[in-house]
Parts: C-alpha cells; structure tokens; sequence
C-alpha cells in the first residue's frame, strides 16, 4: 500500500516540475482562410512571374498586348487578396 502511494507522490512532483505553457489564443495566421489567402497570392504572384516572361518573350504586338492586359488583371487580383489580409 505504501508503494502506491509513493509512486503517486512521485508522479505529483514530476508533473509539478513541468513547464506548464500558457494557452495561446489561435493564432489568425493558422485560420483555413489565412491558409486559402496565402495560397491564393502564392497562385498569382506565380502567375504573374510567368506572365512577365512570356511578355519579356513576346514578339506580336497583339500578344504583347493581350499579355499586358493580363498582367494588369493579376496586379489588381493581387491587390484585393493582399489587402483583406491587411
């Protein structure tokens, strides 16, 4: 009988000797949104990269244009996502 109670004391201290971490608030930053948000900018400012190759490529004056008008789509779609984030 007396061990038991022994190896429960034992087992109190070394519970009382831990470290106990505060609970944290969810950090915002972890949210599914937050999550969706990144991925969405990582998407377009990928997008955008490969836009501004083919535009450094291109030779057409039409395409030049079409690219252009994509890129100017991106910026702004870029913008939007970046600034609810804000």
């Amino acid at each position: 009988m007396a061990r038991g109670w022994e190896s429960k004391s034992v087992a109190d201290q070394i519970e009382e000797g831990e470290p106990r971490l505060p609970e944290r608030p969810a950090d915002p930053d972890r949210s599914p949104e937050a999550r969706m948000r990144r991925e969405q900018l990582e998407s377009l400012k990928l997008s955008r990269a490969r836009t501004l190759a083919q535009l450094d490529r291109a030779t057409s004056p039409v395409y030049r244009q079409m690219l252009e008008k994509a890129l100017q789509a991106l910026e702004l779609q870029i913008e939007k996502v970046t600034s609810k984030t804000s």
